[in-house]
């Protein structure tokens, strides 16, 4: 392995933890999406470390999510439920707890409703 390549496996490997602590922090977090960046977590791996990927695609977490997105684009209804459950109450929680402004009140509720439809826009693995 030369340095360059060695360099571009560290680049990936680097990038792809970045990417899983966002993904982790877009669990509790409503505007950081979590499934895009696991996804790309495993992408990154994939090209920088078959430990680290292995790691990824077997976690018994979001392993199984990561693994049926790539394979067929779907995700299980109790996925949906939790992710469109999850932030419709962050939404609604900072809508009216956390800002005052009626016209980011607005903004919030049509995220969510974009990102609402967007999930659902995948098939639905049973």
């Amino acid at each position: 392995m030369n340095i360059s390549e060695k360099s571009r496996k560290t680049l990936y490997v680097i990038l792809g933890s970045i990417s899983l602590v966002l993904g982790t922090l877009g669990i509790f977090l409503p505007l950081l999406p979590t499934t895009p960046f696991y996804l790309l977590t495993a992408w990154l791996y994939m090209r920088g470390s078959k430990k680290l990927y292995d790691k990824v695609m077997n976690n018994k977490y979001f392993g199984s999510i990561v693994k049926n997105f790539q394979e067929d684009k779907s995700i299980s209804l109790k996925t949906k439920i939790i992710i469109i459950s999850m932030l419709w109450g962050t939404i609604s929680f900072s809508a009216f707890f956390v800002v005052s402004a009626w016209w980011l009140r607005l903004i919030l509720f049509a995220i969510a409703v974009g990102v609402t439809i967007h999930i659902l826009s995948f098939k639905t693995r049973r």
